[in-house]
């Protein structure tokens, strides 16, 4: 492995990939991680440790971005061979982060891997990992703490959050690392054993109430692609599917979500009739037909914004909330809007050199307020996180307003199956993370009901049409994450790296 560190670093982050949805082998993740420790640490010079960082990191961001290849597919506008290059551009910039770990842990090694590299080493992935969720618009994508999903350590993240339990990934790896010195053996495993079973203790004591008399909550999945989106009558036939899909009324209230962009006609009274395909008090009518008096639908949907002239300027990607008697009780905006997707930067240098949004449209969208939510009779505040929203590690609850549950209706359709398995994956995290559930609706799956422990309590598969109706799963108190936020992440952090420093002043 010594021979060819550059290719073995290469090779690790890409299988390291395979630990995130939908593979979850985390055991392998954890394995690569610890070989590419060891070759970082036996560098020769800060080039040589900057070069395994970074090949390491371009490797297993390609890898697990993978599904980017298919949305350029869905814009002519965009060059689709564009789509077989993009991963690896996107990883060029996202590799710099893993390299700016590593190469802190190499700069304050010692001659002999110990302790105080592995816990410089975790408390430098989690500064980087957590700069890559803000820097430039943020990309947290993948957190390494996604690994855990499928342990019993998951429910950590109810108390120092994604990025901290990023640098636990990173310790557990350490100890593998350094399995080989007789020293390690005996208090990494008691520190694993150790954390794992309060892992479990807390999972049990986390477990929040029963679902008796709750009301009900209705996931429709139509099962319709933006392929579809240019057509004539997809506007009508995706309205059609969704009504059909949204069940009759019951005893119990119901609250029934649709997707993202689910809803194709215009909703909101007021604009000029030339924008119109159908008078929106009919839309609202049709839809209000499948409600009973104490039901609702929330629908994925725009709303247009004019300049002074009168003619459109920008839209809002929005989520509706429509009762039964085709009322508009609220809207929410989407705050954090994709880049290239929903907005294109630099657009004057983009645009003349032929690059366009991976979604049509001829204007940006314009972004509105952040987290926010609407109290609805009977089902109390639902707060919103309209798709790529959801992956913002902190920033899913408006502060003082704490929802019961969380929406999130997306449109997975062009993220390819590696994407819609990590996008509900990241989902699950947050739910685990706030103690909150989360609601998500998407147009071809995968759609789901998640727990306040982050558990799918109910899902409909990828591209399937058809609905599910469960209570709605209660909240749990507010965790530790919920109260402290990210402030987590910087007191692990710190602590590692005092804790390093500590070791190494008893060394000597």
């Amino acid at each position: 492995m010594t021979q060819r560190p550059a290719l073995f670093s290469f090779l690790l982050g890409g299988i390291a990939a395979v630990g995130f949805a939908p593979l979850g082998w985390w055991p392998v993740t954890l394995g690569c991680l610890a070989a590419w420790m060891l070759l970082v640490h036996q560098a020769p010079t800060r080039k040589a440790a900057l070069g395994r960082g970074w090949l390491f990191g371009f490797a297993h961001f390609a890898i697990g971005n993978n599904w980017i290849a298919k949305a350029f597919s869905y814009q002519d506008a965009m060059p689709h061979a564009l789509g077989s290059v993009a991963p690896a551009l996107l990883s060029l910039y996202l590799a710099l982060f893993p390299m700016a770990a590593a190469t802190v842990a190499w700069k304050l090694r010692r001659p002999v891997l110990d302790a105080s590299y592995v816990l410089i080493f975790a408390a430098a992935w989690i500064a980087t990992e957590y700069l890559r969720g803000t820097l430039l618009s943020g990309y947290p994508w993948n957190p390494l703490s996604e690994i855990w999903l499928p342990t019993p350590f998951a429910p950590l993240m109810a108390f120092i959050g994604t990025y901290a339990m990023s640098g636990i990934a990173i310790l557990a790896a350490g100890a593998l690392a350094g399995s080989w010195a007789k020293w390690w053996r005996l208090p990494a495993a008691v520190a694993m054993i150790g954390i794992a079973g309060f892992s479990s203790l807390t999972y049990n004591w986390y477990h929040p109430g029963g679902t008796r008399n709750a009301p009900r909550i209705r996931v429709v999945q139509p099962n319709a692609a933006d392929e579809q989106r240019p057509r004539d009558d997809y506007a009508e036939t995706n309205l059609q599917a969704l009504v059909r899909l949204s069940g009759k009324p019951g005893p119990a209230p119901r609250l029934i979500v649709w997707p993202e962009g689910a809803l194709r006609y215009l909703p909101e009274s007021g604009y000029p009739p030339q924008y119109y395909a159908e008078t929106p008090g009919t839309v609202r009518r049709r839809i209000a037909t499948v409600l009973g008096p104490n039901d609702v639908v929330l629908t994925g949907g725009n709303a247009l914004k004019f300049d002074a002239a009168g003619t459109v300027s920008t839209a809002t990607n929005s989520i509706f909330a429509i009762d039964a008697t085709a009322r508009i009780l609220g809207r929410y905006d989407k705050a954090h809007l994709v880049p290239f997707g929903e907005y294109l930067p630099a657009r004057p240098l983009l645009s003349a050199i032929g690059l366009s949004r991976l979604v049509p449209g001829e204007f940006d969208f314009a972004p509105g307020h952040g987290p926010d939510g609407l109290d609805l009779p009977a089902f109390g505040r639902v707060g919103f996180q309209l798709c790529y929203e959801i992956i913002f590690s902190g920033e899913v609850v408006q502060s003082g307003h704490r929802p019961a549950f969380l929406f999130q209706p997306s449109n997975d359709s062009w993220y390819g199956y590696w994407g819609q398995a990590e996008h509900l994956a990241q989902a699950r995290m947050r739910a685990i993370e706030e103690g909150l559930p989360v609601i998500r609706a998407t147009p071809t799956g995968i759609s789901a009901i998640i727990d306040a422990q982050g558990r799918i309590v109910a899902s409909i598969p990828a591209d399937t049409a058809g609905a599910i109706e469960r209570p709605i799963p209660p909240a749990a108190r507010p965790t530790l994450f919920a109260r402290m936020g990210n402030a987590m992440a910087v007191l692990i952090g710190i602590i590692l790296a005092l804790a390093a420093f500590a070791l190494r002043r008893l060394a000597r």
